[in-house]
C-alpha cells in the first residue's frame, strides 16, 4: 500500500489530501499488505425472497382450483396410505381396490390442473412424491401381501424391493428429462400399479413364480428406454382394435387382461427396433 500525501510549508501534517493505491501481487519481490478489515467494501447482503407456489394472478377462484388440485393428490396419497394399512391386516382385495381409487386420483390431479390453468412446479413435485409413497411404497405392499403364501417369502420380498426402486429412478428421471408428449420413456409407474392392483383385484390364476416374473418384468419396464404410448394416442386408435379387448373381456376376462398388458408391454421394444431401422 503506497500512500501519497501532502504536507504544509510550516512542517505540519495537511489533512487535505490522502490516496492510497491497493496493489494484489508483489514488487521488487516483496508482497505488499492486505487491505484492513474496515476498508474492505461492505459485502452485500441479499434479500430472501419469497416463492409463489401457484405462479401467475393470485385471484381467490385461481387460488380454489388450486387448492382442488392439491387435495386430488392429497387424496391420491391418503388412498394409498390406506391400501397399504389394510394390507397389513389381511384385507387384500379391499387394499387392492384402494389402490385402484389411488390411480383414478392421480389421473385426475393432472387433467384438472391442466384444465383450470393452475399447473405449476410445486404440483409437479407434489405429484412425484404422491405417486412414489402410492405407487413405489402402497403397491408393492400390496403386492407383497398377495404372493405372502405362493411364492418364498424372500423372492417376494426382492422383486417387491425391485419395484420400489425402479419406481424411484422411473419418477427421478421423469423430473429431470425433457417431456415427450406422444411417449413415455419407459412404463408410467401409474400404469404399473394399475396393472398390479388389478391383477391382485382380479385373482389371476396363475403359478407364484409367473407372478414372480411378472411383477420383476414390469420393475424392469419402469426404467427402460423403449417407447410406449401415451393414453391420448391410444385412444385414437381405430375402434375394430378397442372393439377386441372388449369382447374378449365378456368372454374371459382375466386371459384378456393379460393378453392386453402383454401387447402393451411388448409395444415398447417393437417400437423402438422400428425407430432404429428407419435411422
Amino acid at each position: 500500500m503506497v500512500r501519497v500525501g501532502r504536507r504544509a510549508e510550516s512542517g505540519r501534517a495537511a489533512t487535505a489530501t490522502r490516496a492510497e493505491v491497493i496493489y494484489t501481487g508483489a514488487e521488487h519481490g516483496r508482497t505488499l499488505a492486505p487491505v484492513a478489515p474496515h476498508l474492505a467494501a461492505p459485502a452485500t447482503v441479499e434479500e430472501a425472497t419469497e416463492v409463489s407456489l401457484l405462479p401467475g394472478e393470485h385471484t381467490t377462484a385461481r387460488k380454489v382450483r388450486f387448492a382442488v388440485v392439491q387435495g386430488c393428490t392429497l387424496a391420491s396419497l391418503a388412498l394409498g396410505l390406506t391400501a397399504i394399512l389394510l394390507a397389513m391386516q389381511g384385507e387384500i382385495q379391499l387394499a387392492a381396490a384402494f389402490l385402484v381409487a389411488c390411480v383414478v386420483f392421480d389421473g385426475l390431479d393432472g387433467a384438472l390442473a391442466r384444465k383450470f390453468g393452475v399447473s405449476s412446479p410445486f404440483g409437479a413435485q407434489m405429484d412425484s412424491l404422491a405417486d412414489m409413497c402410492s405407487f413405489g411404497l402402497a403397491a408393492p405392499v400390496v403386492v407383497y401381501a398377495s404372493l405372502a403364501h405362493t411364492v418364498p417369502t424372500p423372492a417376494a420380498a426382492v422383486a417387491c424391493m425391485l419395484v420400489a426402486a425402479c419406481a424411484a429412478i422411473r419418477l427421478a428421471r421423469f423430473n429431470v428429462s425433457p417431456k415427450d408428449g406422444k411417449f413415455f420413456c419407459g412404463v408410467p409407474t401409474t400404469l404399473v400399479a394399475a396393472v398390479l392392483a388389478l391383477a391382485v383385484l382380479i385373482g389371476l390364476p396363475l403359478p407364484g413364480p409367473v407372478l414372480l416374473a411378472g411383477v420383476a418384468l414390469l420393475a424392469f419396464a419402469m426404467v427402460s428406454s423403449f417407447p410406449y404410448a401415451k393414453l391420448a394416442r391410444l385412444v385414437r386408435l381405430p375402434a375394430w382394435l378397442w372393439l377386441v379387448p372388449a369382447v374378449g373381456a365378456l368372454v374371459d376376462a382375466r386371459l384378456t387382461f393379460v393378453l392386453v398388458v402383454t401387447a402393451y408391454l411388448l409395444s415398447g421394444p417393437v417400437m423402438w427396433v422400428r425407430a432404429r431401422r428407419v435411422v
